[in-house]
């Protein structure tokens, strides 16, 4: 089955051409030219990934980023925005985007995005069910599921991958620039304040637990230490 995307750009002549290099890509793509239409095709469509342009008539990508993940928590959403907005870039990370993309941007970086955030999100019948262990937490990573007694919440998948490799190398430094490049495909410094953004927010997600600690080891990386 081919996948569906939203893809949401209120440019004419950007979004005709993106559609058509997606749909030859072999994608099935639901284009919107306003945010209000957006959020309607996103309740009226079982959909598998978002593409956001930022500036949008009606509601602003932010908005529909941020009705989206109400609706659901795990399909991943792509942001495009303008290379003189640095700071959209942080912000749409902080309301649950997974990753951003800045325009001008090439269709081939754009769907080698969207391959690996559908490849990340799909999940084999027969795979074995990774659960963890980790402080008082339990951590589902296939069902992007962090609990511990009184509080449970869902991940996105980006912030799920992190804390899963985190896991996986428990009171190992990780070098940032390893993180980056397993998670983002490659290493730069923008990526490396979006990394900042998801530290940030597995700290919090983390803090009920004292034992844990993710520290920041200075010029090199980061450590889960429990």
């Amino acid at each position: 089955m081919k996948a569906r995307l939203l893809y949401v750009e209120d440019d004419a002549s950007l979004s005709f051409v993106t559609r058509d290099n997606l749909e030859l890509a072999g994608y099935e793509v639901v284009h919107c030219g306003d945010g209000k239409e957006a959020l309607e095709q996103f309740k009226a469509n079982d959909l598998d990934l978002c593409i956001l342009d930022v500036m949008l008539p009606e509601i602003d990508g932010f908005q529909v980023a941020e009705e989206i993940r109400k609706f659901d928590k795990q399909i991943p959403i792509i942001f495009l925005t303008a290379k003189s907005l640095k700071d959209d870039k942080i912000h749409g990370l902080k309301i649950g985007a997974d990753d951003y993309i800045t325009k001008p941007f090439s269709i081939e970086e754009l769907i080698l995005k969207i391959e690996i955030f559908l490849r990340r999100s799909q999940i084999a019948p027969n795979t074995p069910v990774d659960i963890f262990k980790i402080g008082e937490y339990e951590f589902d990573h296939p069902n992007l599921n962090l609990k511990i007694e009184g509080d449970e919440r869902t991940l996105t998948q980006k912030e799920a991958d992190l804390l899963k490799m985190f896991i996986e190398h428990k009171n190992t430094v990780l070098k940032r620039s390893d993180i980056l490049i397993k998670l983002w495909g490659e290493d730069d410094y923008f990526l490396g304040r979006s990394l900042d953004v998801f530290i940030s927010r597995l700290r919090k997600y983390l803090k009920k637990d004292e034992t844990l600690k993710i520290e920041n080891i200075h010029g090199v990386g980061f450590r889960l230490k429990g």
